[in-house]
């Protein structure tokens, strides 16, 4: 699918970092080319800084994740946002 034609910001898609379960590994971190992460100090987790910078449909980092605290929205989402744009596609 192409997404080009539509505004990134109009497309929720991006990971969730749940910091309960985040044990600091940085393994999502180092994992993401995209730089879609950065790392908060204080709390010692990943955190979503750039989530616009996630690809479209990637759940890379999502597999990473040792604990499982990476999240990404239902596929549901994608299809709202591609029926939203019909026109443009």
């Amino acid at each position: 699918m192409n997404w080009s034609k539509i505004p990134r910001e109009e497309i929720p898609w991006f990971p969730t970092v749940d910091k309960d379960k985040c044990t600091g590994c940085k393994v999502c971190f180092e994992f993401c080319s995209h730089k879609t992460y950065g790392w908060d100090d204080a709390d010692n987790v990943s955190v979503v800084a750039n989530p616009y910078h996630c690809v479209v449909g990637c759940t890379g980092c999502q597999s990473q994740c040792p604990v499982g605290a990476i999240s990404f929205p239902e596929l549901s989402v994608l299809q709202t946002v591609r029926e939203k744009y019909r026109d443009k596609l």
